[in-house]
């Protein structure tokens, strides 16, 4: 089965800016405890239509992302049907392969897939998202001189492979998810966005 996903990317995490993560470096206190979210603006799986939806995971990643070992809570927004939920998690679970495949081969643990309110509203390096009870972020970007989004490109790891990413930091990043041990109240910590386009 192929799937066709383009969207937008949110990911915010407990690092200083800019996460060393994305350079392929160990997290700035040893682990990392991040949300990352993919909304799709248009997407299908085989003959599955999931344009609109959001797929989140809340994660804690144990040392050099690049290692895997990943631990994660699994959100889906509560408005996929059973056929969408069904497809969404086939990619996201690596079996139908590709981009997304290769990303997920670094989560080692699954601890809950769940289906809450998911509000996804970021632009251009601002925004805010909501999963249920569990995350709540908000994002500004960075600036040039000129009033650009400063942009981050060619780096070793990427959960939006080819695409270059708004660098920007979370005013406000709440997580809370007892089976990962996360528990976060933070200001002023890393935040970032970017768009995608994955075809497998």
């Amino acid at each position: 089965m192929s799937y066709h996903l383009a969207g937008r990317l949110l990911e915010v995490c407990n690092c200083r800016v800019l996460c060393p993560c994305w350079i392929g470096e160990d997290p700035d206190y040893g682990t990392c405890d991040t949300i990352i979210a993919w909304h799709f603006d248009e997407g299908s799986v085989g003959n599955v239509d999931v344009s609109g939806h959001t797929v989140a995971l809340l994660a804690h990643v144990p040392g050099n992302i690049l290692e895997g070992n990943w631990r994660a809570a699994v959100y889906l927004d509560d408005k996929v049907s059973r056929e969408q939920e069904e497809a969404i998690l086939a990619v996201y679970t690596g079996k139908l392969g590709g981009p997304v495949g290769e990303l997920v081969k670094l989560v080692g643990e699954v601890v809950s897939v769940q289906k809450v309110p998911i509000t996804f509203e970021v632009e251009g390096g601002s925004g805010t998202i909501r999963i249920g009870n569990d995350g709540y972020a908000e994002l500004e970007p960075y600036r040039n001189a000129s009033g650009a989004t400063t942009t981050l490109a060619d780096t070793v790891f990427s959960t939006v492979p080819g695409a270059p990413v708004f660098v920007g930091k979370s005013p406000s990043y709440r997580a809370k998810n007892a089976a990962l041990g996360i528990d976060i109240d933070l200001k002023g910590h890393n935040a970032l966005q970017s768009t995608f386009v994955f075809n497998a």
